[in-house]
This record gives C-alpha cells, sequence and structure tokens, in this order.
C-alpha cells in the first residue's frame, strides 16, 4: 500500500467516523404499564415515522410492561427508561421523590402531564351468566372477582378506589364504603400482578365470575383472544383513571435522548397519537377526537380520585401503604 493510498484511507476512516455519531440510531425505552402494550406497540410505529419524517433521524422505540408500580421499582433500582408512561401518579411521584424524574413533571405536559384518561368498568364472561350490573353485584355470596394486587399495580388501585367511591357517591359513610370493599374482596380468589396477569386468569385459567380492568382492556381482549369471549359492564358510577407520562432525567442526561424523549411525550397530544389512543379505547383529552368516538366512550358517571380522597398521593398513605385500609380489610385467600 501506498504512502498516499495510506492517507486516503485514513482521512476516509477519520470523515466516517466524524459522521457516524450524526446517523446513529437513538434507541428510547418507554417503561410502561400491564395493559398499555397494544396502544404503545402502535403508537410507536406512527412516532417513529413522524420523526423521521420531520427530523430525517431514525429512532428505534422499546418497549417494556408489567404492573406500573412494579415497573417504577424497577426504574428506580436502575432499569434505564428514557420516559415512563404509567397509570397513576403516584408511581412518577415515587421516582421524583427519589430524584429520577422532574419534582415539577407534572407541569412539563399539557393537562397534568396527563395525554389519556380512562375508567374501571367489569368484564364478565359471555352471556352474563351471573347478571352483573353494579358494583353491589360483585359482594353478592357466589361471585368471585379478579383483580389486581393494589399494592403492585395502578389497575387494582383504581379498582379499589372507583369500589370505595360507589359508596361514598351514594352517600356512604367511610365506615360503611371499608365495609363493603371489605365483602367485595372476600370474593376475590387471588390477587393478579398486574392487568395483563389478571386477564390471563380470567380468561386462559378460567379463574372468577367477573375482572374489574381498565376500559381499555375490552378491545385488547377481543384482539387477543376474539371477540364474544367478554361482555362489558358499566357500572353506574367509576373513577376518572388518569394515565401520566414523564421524561426520566437521569437516562436522558445520561444518554443525551432529552430532546428525542420530550418529542415522543408531546406527540402524544397530537391529533394521530390521540386517534391511535381512542382505537385502543384509551380516552383521549382531545375533545373533538373524544367526540369522534363517542360510540367507543360510553356516559358513565364519574368522580376524581381529588374529589373523594384528596389525590393519589394520600390515598396511598391512607389505604395502600403497608398496614392502611387494605391490609386491614384484605385477607388473602378471601377468609
Amino acid at each position: 500500500m501506498t504512502t498516499r493510498t495510506r492517507k486516503i484511507l485514513v482521512a476516509f476512516a477519520l470523515a466516517a467516523a466524524a459522521v457516524a455519531p450524526a446517523f446513529a440510531q437513538q434507541t428510547l425505552l418507554n417503561v410502561s404499564y400491564d395493559v398499555a402494550r397494544e396502544f404503545y406497540k402502535d403508537y410507536n410505529t406512527a412516532f417513529v415515522a413522524h420523526y423521521k419524517k420531520t427530523t430525517g433521524k431514525d429512532v428505534k422505540i422499546d418497549q417494556s410492561h408489567a404492573g406500573s408500580s412494579a415497573q417504577a421499582r424497577s426504574v428506580a433500582d436502575g432499569l434505564d427508561a428514557d420516559v415512563v408512561t404509567m397509570n397513576t401518579t403516584t408511581d412518577i411521584e415515587f421516582l421524583a421523590d427519589k430524584g429520577i424524574v422532574a419534582k415539577d413533571w407534572a407541569k412539563k405536559f399539557p393537562d397534568n402531564a396527563a395525554p389519556t384518561t380512562s375508567t374501571m368498568l367489569f368484564l364478565v364472561r359471555n352471556g352474563n351468566p351471573k347478571g352483573i350490573k353494579d358494583w353491589e353485584d360483585l359482594i353478592k355470596p357466589g361471585v368471585q372477582v379478579v383483580v389486581v394486587n393494589p399494592k403492585t399495580g395502578g389497575n387494582g388501585r383504581y379498582a379499589y378506589l372507583a369500589a370505595w367511591g360507589y359508596v361514598k357517591k351514594k352517600g356512604g359513610s367511610d365506615a360503611q364504603a371499608a365495609e363493603f370493599v371489605g365483602k367485595l374482596f372476600k370474593n376475590v380468589p387471588i390477587l393478579a400482578r398486574g392487568g395483563r396477569d389478571a386477564t390471563a386468569a380470567f380468561l386462559q385459567r378460567n379463574i372468577g365470575d367477573v375482572l374489574i380492568t381498565f376500559e381499555s382492556e375490552v378491545l385488547s381482549i377481543d384482539r387477543e383472544f376474539g371477540a364474544g369471549k367478554v361482555d362489558a359492564v358499566y357500572p353506574s358510577i367509576s373513577i376518572l383513571a388518569e394515565n401520566p407520562v414523564a421524561v426520566v432525567e437521569r437516562t436522558t442526561a445520561k444518554k443525551g435522548t432529552g430532546e428525542l424523549a420530550k418529542a415522543y411525550l408531546d406527540y402524544l397530544y397530537s391529533d394521530e397519537g390521540q386517534e391511535i389512543a381512542a382505537k385502543h379505547a384509551l380516552r383521549p383529552r382531545s375533545q373533538a377526537v373524544l367526540k369522534k368516538h363517542a360510540a367507543t366512550f360510553k356516559p358513565v358517571q364519574l368522580f376524581t380520585v381529588q374529589e373523594l380522597f384528596g389525590s393519589l398521593g394520600e390515598a396511598q398513605k391512607v389505604h395502600f401503604n403497608d398496614g392502611g385500609q387494605f391490609d386491614k380489610i384484605y385477607t388473602p385467600g378471601g377468609k
């Protein structure tokens, strides 16, 4: 090899090394809750195309799903999420308290950083053989209820708070609500780890007569198991569940993905992001998109966590921390 050729090759290698970072594909990890799996599969495809079109850059989005609280603990323990997309604010507050996400994370995006909402309803077996219509039916003898453990998933916390709030909205006292929820959990044969685990117990292991879960899980079940396996029952009163999101500064500072992470969460509020959410039975914040999908989102009397419990943080302390109300009313095995 001549000296001139060697110089040309070295110069070419240096030039390639200089431009490589500009074209290196960035990877973003979204750590999320169980029943958002299918939604984010579709959303990620749309976002990757949008990002390429608007910036010319290729990106790869990885997903991780489990019970929301378990996911928050995994991030706290070192899982390098760039963003977290959860179903309760307490799971992001937990990370904010540890300095992993910004203290003011809820102000970083519109609508308290919750681009979608949901509510809790009942899924019953085809034909509704037990005649489940409202919360009172869940405490009847011989009715088995499948629910997520409120200590491991927001799905379970919202189910518990929805039942408690139902009694309160009907004029009952906290003592009456505690008695009612206690009776409900006596009808719970097992506590699932997350929403997906609860669905598997109900449909694959054939446990229980009714599954309390997010509205969005109805479509997931129809897609995965085939339409007609379950009927959706909307209770007369249920809870408004917000699905908050946040950038994980600890990771983005290390990886240099802050701009990408913000763009990823911003796009959830776009018309396309809101449309994809609606198609997965997540209630969009956009009133225009919500109106278009009125047939999917049946009217139900909704109350907020703030209205009855102060905040999810307060509810966590009173009901779900060790020694709280849930521990007082729940006995494993329903005994």
